[in-house]
This record gives C-alpha cells, structure tokens and sequence, in this order.
C-alpha cells in the first residue's frame, strides 16, 4: 500500500470531504489529510486549529488516515509527507477544470502526479461555501456535516441558535 496526501482549506470539513478520504484510504492504504494554512495570512471562517480538529473528529474511524495542518504549497506537504501522489475530489465537471490545470502545475514544478477521486454523487452538491453561507443564514446544514461543525461554524459566525 502507498501513502498520499489529500491537501485543502477544509472551511469546513465536510461529508464530501470524508467520502473522498474514505476512498483514498481504501485505494491507497494511507491518507495524509493537509489541512493547508497560510500562516501569515489569516483567511476562512475556521482557525486552521479548528479545521485540523473537526476533520480529525470526522476521520478517526477511518484506518490509516492522518490529519495535520501544513503552510505552503501542497507540493511541499506531499514530499514532507513521502506521499507517492496527490489526491483530488471531483464533483462536477467545473471541479476537473481547476483541478486539472493545478494538477499540471503541480507536475511541472515538482514532479507530484495528481489522482482524481470522484466523490458518491449523493455528495456531489455539497460545497463548504454553502454550508458557511447556509449556516451563517440560520440554514439546516445536517445532511452535509455533522453537529460539531455545524456549531464550530455558528461560533465563528456569533450566530448561536
């Protein structure tokens, strides 16, 4: 089996997320989630502390899956990680257009191959921008994320309900 690394911003976590991991692990053995963070740059609604902890909570059944926050490029997070290659999610067709020009990049400044995993098409609306946008309005967001997310994100928002 083969380590790889499933790099993003993760804002948040979600059963998207999880279906991509789940996958991967079964495929590759090894998943290294890179919860990815400019450390210099404060961006997203949940601190990069609170996103590696959500997405440790929502992976931990899952064998031989690891969460860790990484700065920097995702390139540098899969050699620092000894990942044969990087994963990706696709939902939609959009998705492949952006990750696949990435992907690209990726392999003309590094080397690291990039492997599409298309997430179960049950999941394939599910987006975290929504889910921020849907909570942040006092929306149901439950069938996309569990309760702790769901409450990381109104504390964020100050929006308690």
């Amino acid at each position: 089996m083969s380590k790889v690394l499933y790099p993003g911003s993760f804002d948040p976590f979600h059963y998207g997320h999880l279906d991509v991991v789940a996958q991967a692990a079964e495929l590759f053995g090894e998943v290294v989630v890179a919860v990815m963070h400019n450390p210099q740059k404060p961006s997203g609604v949940l601190s990069a502390q609170v996103r590696v902890e959500l997405a440790r909570q929502m992976c931990a059944t899952i064998d031989g899956v690891t969460v860790e926050p990484h700065g920097g490029l995702a390139v540098d997070a899969a050699r620092q990680a000894g990942a044969l290659c990087i994963v990706k999610g696709l939902r939609t067709p959009g998705d492949f257009e952006v990750e696949q020009q990435m992907a690209h990049t990726n392999f003309a400044v590094a080397g690291v191959r990039t492997v599409y995993v298309p997430c179960r098409p049950a999941l394939s609306h599910v987006s975290s921008r929504y889910i921020r946008d849907i909570v942040r309005h006092g929306g149901d967001v439950s069938t996309m994320v569990p309760g702790s997310v769901v409450e990381a994100l109104r504390e964020a928002f100050g929006t308690r309900s």
